[in-house]
Parts: structure tokens; C-alpha cells; sequence
């Protein structure tokens, strides 16, 4: 993920705007909702983008049921890091790389997709100086 170089604030900016993406009449703490997606140490780059992509269809029972399991996972993972400081570290420390990652496949795969439109106008205007 060398090409793109993003901040912890880039990112959460970046999926702050994809979380707006709901439903009309769906009633979300989009910031809050944010932090305890990006805090989430069980849900790894994959699970936290399939979240993301799916808020566009996302109802209310879904979001609060996410909240409700997000909360669960954090209280769960403070009282394992009582005994388990150390593996607990590991995983924020984990979490915080692969927030950056999130961060950087959504740059990358905006740029990809734009260039795919600009190449499809270059070969509308092609054809249409060919007369096709």
C-alpha cells in the first residue's frame, strides 16, 4: 500500500462520509458509530470495508444491533486486558495499522475507478471522431 500515505484523520474523514451514506429516515451517531468500528479489534480490513459498503442498505435494526455488538466487544476486551495487557496491546496496535489500510484501499480503489471512466470517455471520443 506504498502509492497512497493517509493519517489515522484522513481515514476516519474518508469513512465519515461513507457512514452519511444511509438510508433516509435511519437514525445513526455517525461519529460515534465510526469510533467503535474503527476500535474494533475482532473485525479485521475486510469485515470493517464490508460494513462500510453495506450502509447504503443498512436499516435501523441493523445499525443499532452493530452498535449493540460493537459495545459488547469493546466491554469484553477490556476485561481481557486485565490479565492479557500485552496480546491486548498487539491488537490495537494491529488495529491502528489496518485502519490506515482501510483508509488507503478506498483511495486506491477510487483512483482505480475513475481511471476506468476516464479511459471509457477516451474510447467514446474515438469512436465518435471514427463515426462509430
Amino acid at each position: 500500500m506504498s502509492q497512497v500515505n493517509m493519517n489515522d484523520k484522513q481515514v476516519d474523514s474518508l469513512v465519515l462520509e461513507k457512514l452519511s451514506l444511509h438510508q433516509d429516515g435511519i437514525i445513526v451517531d455517525k461519529e460515534f458509530f465510526l469510533d467503535l468500528l474503527k476500535h474494533s479489534l475482532s473485525l479485521n480490513v475486510t469485515e470493517k470495508q464490508r460494513v462500510i459498503d453495506s450502509v447504503p442498505t443498512l436499516t435501523q435494526f441493523q445499525f443499532d444491533e452493530l452498535t449493540k455488538v460493537f459495545l459488547e466487544e469493546r466491554q469484553k476486551f477490556r476485561d481481557l486486558a486485565k490479565e492479557h495487557t500485552d496480546d491486548i496491546k498487539k491488537l490495537v496496535e494491529k488495529q491502528k495499522n489496518e485502519w490506515i489500510e482501510l483508509g488507503e484501499l478506498y483511495v486506491i480503489a477510487d483512483k482505480s475507478e475513475q481511471m476506468a471512466k476516464d479511459d471509457q470517455a477516451k474510447i467514446d471520443d474515438i469512436k465518435s471522431q471514427l463515426g462509430l
